[in-house]
């Protein structure tokens, strides 16, 4: 290890550390994350809804980095999720949170699942919002740490086909940047990772199909390198080209571009929405 990446490294654990919250844990983007943190030497709070798959991470990264891992099977619709999750942390000094969990659904949105399109709410917006307020309140009061928040390049536009999902990520998006400029003079530092399509498992369960897509792995790096530094990040040249060949356009043609793009991603065009859980 050079003399520069492990200045980096302390420097990311006195900010950050001694422990990390990462919540969709267990897959894709939030799996990356959880590793490239251990590598850093951060202790993590796993949380995810797959003991099985939580469990087996814990014991890789406590085998190769040494660092102390909890990990937390827990399903963020539930009503009483914030609780169990400050019951598992409050105990430990958390500076980090990365809030990774969310799940989303493909289709028309008046044939979709209520029941699963307000699990969707409560996931991809209530609890992100609840443990954002929570550790929010905690890292302002130690006068450091930091929040990094998944939103998504759908959520710079509405997206016709995934227009719930869409949504959550737009509130997550606007969430941020406003909490980016809230927090920056109390030593807290937020970012909004917004990916493209991604590697992660996501769109097979959301009935998708994906041509060019995102490695997590890939892009967890340039995600947390952007923390204290960015308030939006477009990590990977596919989020960064996705994104700027929409700027120049109008608000409205971008709606109806992106809904043709979700429509030819769509498996099958039949009226029942597909949804993902992570």
């Amino acid at each position: 290890m050079t003399a520069a990446r492990t200045r980096r490294q302390q420097h990311f654990l006195s900010r950050y550390g001694p422990w990390a919250v990462v919540t969709g844990a267990s897959s894709g983007i939030g799996r990356a994350l959880a590793c490239h943190l251990a590598e850093t030497g951060l202790n993590l709070v796993l949380v995810a809804r797959s003991r099985p798959a939580l469990d087996g991470l814990a014991a890789q990264l406590a085998a190769r980095h040494g660092v102390q891992l909890r990990v937390l099977d827990l399903d963020l619709a539930r009503d009483d999720q914030l609780a169990v999750l400050r019951a598992a942390t409050d105990p430990l000094e958390v500076g980090l949170l990365v809030a990774a969990a969310g799940f989303g659904s493909s289709g028309p949105f008046l044939d979709a699942d209520l029941t699963s399109e307000t699990e969707l709410l409560m996931v991809n917006g209530r609890a992100l919002m609840q443990a954002c307020f929570h550790f929010g309140r905690r890292f302002r009061a130690r006068g450091r740490g930091g929040l990094v928040l998944l939103s998504s390049i759908v959520g710079f536009q509405g997206m016709p086909y995934a227009a719930h999902y869409a949504a959550t990520k737009a509130y997550v998006q606007a969430l941020a940047e406003a909490l980016q400029v809230e927090l920056s003079a109390c030593g807290v530092d937020v970012l909004a990772a917004a990916p493209g399509p991604t590697h992660s498992g996501f769109a097979s369960r959301a009935g998708l199909r994906l041509g060019h897509a995102l490695d997590p792995e890939a892009i967890a790096q340039p995600i947390l390198e952007a923390l204290g530094r960015q308030g939006t990040v477009l990590p990977g040249a596919l989020s960064k080209l996705l994104t700027y060949a929409l700027v120049p356009l109008p608000r409205w043609v971008r709606v109806r571009i992106m809904g043709q793009v979700m429509r030819g991603m769509t498996s099958t065009h039949s009226p029942a929405t597909k949804t993902s859980r992570s």
